[in-house]
């Protein structure tokens, strides 16, 4: 009867981390195994839902178990690529204003279908390549 327990998640629903140090577990509850301690803002795609606990899959197909309190609808994103120019607008044309590295976090502000507007840790802003983030779902 796992399919009683089991509600699914919705296509592409995405949340975040809120906090730091938020632990990505084994099993829905507080005793299970920690797999992963993750940080603010860490996107992460809702799989199933039991309880007060998500089911979500990170960027690198690692699974767990969250909290449903510890997680956001604020929308973030994760590089996915080694490097990911960090442009002053949304287009290969616009200045690169500086490189960000693999699994570095943002937060989404604004959408196009080919480019997302970021902002860093540093509350600067830029535009990255839809294609080189993950956790941004669709337009």
């Amino acid at each position: 009867m796992m399919f009683a327990l089991l509600a699914p998640a919705s296509a592409q629903q995405f949340v975040s981390i809120k906090g730091e140090g938020v632990n990505l577990r084994a099993a829905p509850n507080l005793r299970s195994e920690v797999l992963w301690e993750l940080g603010s803002g860490y996107p992460l795609k809702v799989l199933a839902r039991r309880g007060s606990w998500v089911q979500v899959v990170d960027f690198e197909n690692d699974r767990g178990w969250v909290s449903r309190r510890l997680t956001s609808s604020r929308p973030h994103s994760i590089v996915k690529a080694p490097r990911a120019n960090v442009r002053s607008g949304p287009g290969t044309k616009y200045r690169v204003l500086r490189q960000a590295q693999y699994g570095e976090v943002f937060r989404v502000v604004e959408r196009t279908a080919s480019w997302i507007r970021v902002r860093g840790e540093d509350a600067r802003t830029g535009w990255i390549a839809r294609g080189l983030l993950w956790g941004v779902g669709r337009k």
